[in-house]
Order: structure tokens, then sequence, then C-alpha cells
């Protein structure tokens, strides 16, 4: 498979993943856990993330130190995003139906697939070009 379609590939899992582990996967015990470090909830949250990003880093490149650094890497930046939001969302509540709601559930989304972005250029990086 050439880069360019081990790339696309590799969008359409993270994306896909993505839907599955943030919409589908999660209980309401996963989701009120976030925020709270004590509780598990948001790290098996991320840790779902980085699980289920490690198929396509080990066909994008069998390393086993790459693919835990960079699956790692996702856990570390998925908690921290989820948690903020949670943090944020408790200390400033905001109806489902207003604007600010949805700006900030669509920037945890952007930066989540920032990661992807950034996950991508890893596999970029991984075989070579420059």
């Amino acid at each position: 498979m050439g880069l360019s379609w081990l790339l696309l590939a590799s969008l359409i899992w993270l994306q896909s993943k993505h839907f599955v582990a943030d919409y589908v996967l999660q209980p309401a015990w996963m989701i009120s856990g976030k925020g709270d470090l004590a509780r598990p909830g948001g790290y098996i949250h991320a840790g779902v993330h980085a699980v289920a990003t490690m198929p396509i880093l080990w066909i994008s490149t069998p390393n086993v130190i790459w693919i835990v650094v960079v699956g790692g890497s996702e856990f570390v930046i998925h908690f921290l995003v989820d948690h903020s939001k949670a943090v944020h969302g408790r200390q400033h509540p905001h109806p489902m139906n207003s604007r600010m709601f949805w700006t900030l559930h669509g920037f945890d989304q952007l930066a989540h697939h920032l990661t992807y972005s950034a996950i991508l250029a890893a596999i970029i990086y991984s075989h070579g070009v420059n």
C-alpha cells in the first residue's frame, strides 16, 4: 500500500474510531467521571481511544516502541482535552441549545481531530518522508 492510501486509510480509521469511542461506547459513569481525577471514567475513555488507535499504527509502522509512544501521547492528550472541557463545563455550565455549548463542544472535537493530524504526520515521519 502506498503512503497516500495508508494515510487515507489511517484517517478513515481514526475518524471512525473517534465516533465509536466518543459517542457509542461512553456510558453515563464514564462521562460523569471526566473532570474528576479520582474517578476512572476519563482514564478509561482516553484508554479506549489509545487502544483503538493501535491497529492502524501497527499497519502503518509495526514498531512496538513507536506504537506505544504515539498511543501513549494520544492517551495523555485525549485525557487532558476531555478533563479540561469537563472542569470548565462544571464551572461554567451552558444549556445544550446555547451557542457557547456548541462552540466548546466543537473546540473539543477540533482538538481531538488535530491530534489525528499529528498522528498522520508521525506516520509520514516514520516512513522517512520530509
